[in-house]
């Protein structure tokens, strides 16, 4: 690797500011708490004492009470799914959280999770400041991608 690609990497990891760490999130509620399912193992038990888990999809484990997202079945038909981290991004995530890396997926997730703004910007713009109940379906989505949904 070149130093200026180097240097490209470094600068690119710096563009990943996460606002919710695994464990905050798992405790707010998300993916209908069964990201997972009983892969957990590998992360820190402390994440998993206070978390909103579930055998099964369960809408009422989410922080917002509503599904928002796509099946893992449209995650692997749009090419999201790496066999790096087959559950995908939330995985990914956690992995990186702890210590992982890999930079051509670290780049390409950091990416995706960079495009997430987006939802952020349409509550703000869509919301009055303080109304958590307007676009409860974004909010749980940006929940899943470690922004803040509390906007």
């Amino acid at each position: 690797m070149k130093s200026s690609d180097n240097k490209k990497s470094e600068d690119f990891y710096k563009l990943f500011k996460p606002q919710l760490t695994p464990k905050k999130m798992l405790e707010m509620g998300v993916f209908g708490g069964s990201y997972f399912s009983d892969k957990i193992k590998e992360y820190p038990k402390s994440w998993f004492k206070n978390a909103k888990l579930s055998k099964t999809f369960d809408v009422e484990k989410n922080r917002f009470k509503v599904k928002a997202g796509l099946s893992r079945k449209e995650w692997m038909d749009k090419g999201w799914i790496h066999k790096e981290d087959p559950l995908g991004w939330f995985q990914w995530y956690c992995r990186f959280k702890n210590g992982r890396r890999i930079p051509r997926i670290d780049e390409i997730q950091i990416k995706r999770w960079k495009a997430f703004i987006r939802h952020v910007t349409a509550i703000k713009k869509n919301c009055a400041s303080g109304d958590i109940h307007c676009r409860r379906k974004q909010r749980q989505a940006i929940l899943q991608w470690a922004y803040n949904p509390f906007i």
